[in-house]
């Protein structure tokens, strides 16, 4: 078994002044972990899906960075492979879901965490039952992701679509990190 680690997000936790970092360590195609370490501990959760992106920063803005994580699996709610995100926390040392949502609002394509957004913010690409693609934000409310508002919507060109997106994303990066395996 091959393990490395793909991407490290550091930070130092405003509550109780301790380091940490999210990343991820990937051991094959569908089995990564995400892992926490901190001043004092190592945690991590299993991921046993494909991981197509990953970034970080205080979506729920609580003062403690969360890792936000793109998986490829079916849910419940919706039985056909499809891109999901799924928000992770810091609770005292360890991994924990802070939500694992079955999907925003369209079929998600990618996401970006909007650093420097009020409130924080997640850009993402989606396409509708319409064949078409939207960018849209979503931001934290109390339970979860709740959309925000549509920056662009009917974009017919998968091309373009991806152009427009990253052109959002310039600039929102500002140090976090995805997977490198963002795929079109």
């Amino acid at each position: 078994m091959k393990a490395f680690t793909i991407i490290v997000a550091a930070c130092l936790c405003c509550q109780d002044l301790q380091a940490q970092t999210f990343s991820i360590e990937t051991v094959s195609d569908s089995l990564s972990y995400l892992v926490l370490t901190t001043d004092s501990t190592r945690d991590s959760w299993a991921l046993p899906y494909p991981v197509y992106q990953f970034q970080t920063g205080d979506i729920d803005d609580d003062g403690s960075i969360d890792a936000m994580v793109g998986v490829v699996k079916k849910t419940r709610f919706h039985r056909e492979m499809g891109r999901r995100l799924f928000i992770f926390k810091n609770y005292r040392g360890r991994v924990r879901p802070l939500w694992m949502g079955s999907k925003l609002g369209g079929q998600l394509v990618d996401f970006r965490f909007l650093e420097g957004a009020a409130p924080p913010a997640i850009l993402a690409l989606e396409t509708g039952t319409n064949g078409r693609y939207a960018i849209s934000t979503y931001r934290w409310e109390e339970f979860g992701m709740v959309f925000d508002h549509f920056i662009e919507t009917n974009i017919d060109q998968k091309d373009t679509a991806y152009e427009k997106f990253h052109s959002f994303c310039i600039g929102a990066d500002n140090g976090r990190h995805d997977a490198g395996t963002t795929t079109r």
